[in-house]
């Protein structure tokens, strides 16, 4: 599945002037992340095992993710 058939949304943090936005695109075997600002870029794919990982650490604040 190419990243343009993905159905994306914002993340819920991103910013309330729209200058620093993050989409996300979950499906059953990975969660992509794009920049809303440059949609044709490249998106950050992850499985959803290393996914789950990278939220428990930024909930930690842990920057050695």
């Amino acid at each position: 599945m190419s990243t343009s058939e993905l159905s994306w949304f914002k993340s819920s943090y991103s910013g309330s002037q729209g200058d620093s936005c993050v989409e996300v695109a979950v499906t059953e075997q990975a969660v992509h992340v794009r920049d809303s600002k440059t949609t044709a870029g490249p998106a950050l794919t992850l499985d959803r095992a290393d996914w789950a990982r990278f939220v428990a650490s930024a909930e930690r604040g842990d920057a050695r993710a």
